[in-house]
């Protein structure tokens, strides 16, 4: 489920009442959130309303606080034994998401994460990693809409989860909430990089991000044509383009997309 999800959508952890409208929003994950969503007075209560959802049956990741602060270890006791998988802010030490015991979404958002991507995709657990474009681009002291600025990071990210095997990472979210084609123009970017989902802040980015990571009818049938003219799996030529292992690879991956979706 995670492997294969375009939605993730975020959740206040100290609000309950949305809990149920986030499952039934028709995202493909519901996140709900215990780290920037809530604030140091909420942390406690936030945790005990995840923790009755899980409890309950809600199958759900988990964005837990971050390792190094108050709350770490009392979250992970919490939800590592239930959540559908641990969302970990500030992912920098493979070793953090190795120790879970559960698969783990390594959220990469600052400057060493990038750095290290690589070893964090690596650690065991990891299913697929997620990138935090506000929190890096504060780091960075960049504006966090600029493509150019985010560019190189977001391709680390990419080339991080494609080396070590891991599912095609999530983008960031896109803030503004008013304005559709800022969303279309952040996941029109993010998708060209190699990203094949994103983090949700609201129900309605939701539909916008499936069209955007479902691959279209044309690709589709160009995927289909591919691997009909490929035939024994030797060098082809398919609508006056070579066709040889490679292209064979990106069509079953379209295909492998649009059967997910």
């Amino acid at each position: 489920m995670i492997a294969g999800a375009r939605s993730f959508l975020f959740v206040p952890g100290h609000r309950p009442d949305r809990f149920a409208k986030a499952a039934a929003s028709g995202c493909d994950v519901v996140v709900l959130d215990l780290e920037d969503a809530v604030g140091p007075d909420q942390k406690a209560s936030a945790r005990e309303h995840v923790r009755a959802w899980l409890a309950n049956g809600g199958e759900v990741v988990v964005r837990i606080n971050g390792p190094g602060t108050p709350w770490f270890d009392d979250d992970l006791a919490a939800v590592a034994d239930h959540a559908t998988a641990v969302m970990v802010p500030k992912a920098e030490d493979p070793a953090v998401p190795a120790s879970i015991g559960t698969p783990v979404i390594p959220l990469i958002e600052t400057a060493l994460g990038v750095t290290r991507a690589v070893e964090v995709c690596a650690a065991e657990g990891v299913v697929r990693p997620a990138f935090g474009s506000i929190d890096l681009a504060a780091q960075l002291g960049v504006d966090h809409h600029s493509h150019t600025a985010l560019q190189h990071a977001r391709s680390a990210v990419v080339i991080a989860a494609a080396a070590t095997g891991r599912a095609a990472p999530i983008d960031g979210v896109t803030t503004a909430l008013e304005d559709p084609a800022v969303l279309r123009a952040d996941l029109a970017h993010a998708i060209e990089l190699g990203f094949t989902a994103k983090l949700c802040i609201h129900p309605r980015q939701v539909g916008p991000v499936h069209e955007a990571c479902t691959p279209t009818a044309a690709e589709v049938e160009w995927a289909e044509g591919v691997l009909a003219s490929a035939g024994d799996g030797s060098a082809s030529v398919h609508k006056g383009q070579m066709v040889d292992r490679p292209v064979i690879l990106r069509a079953q991956a379209i295909l492998a997309r649009a059967g997910a979706g």
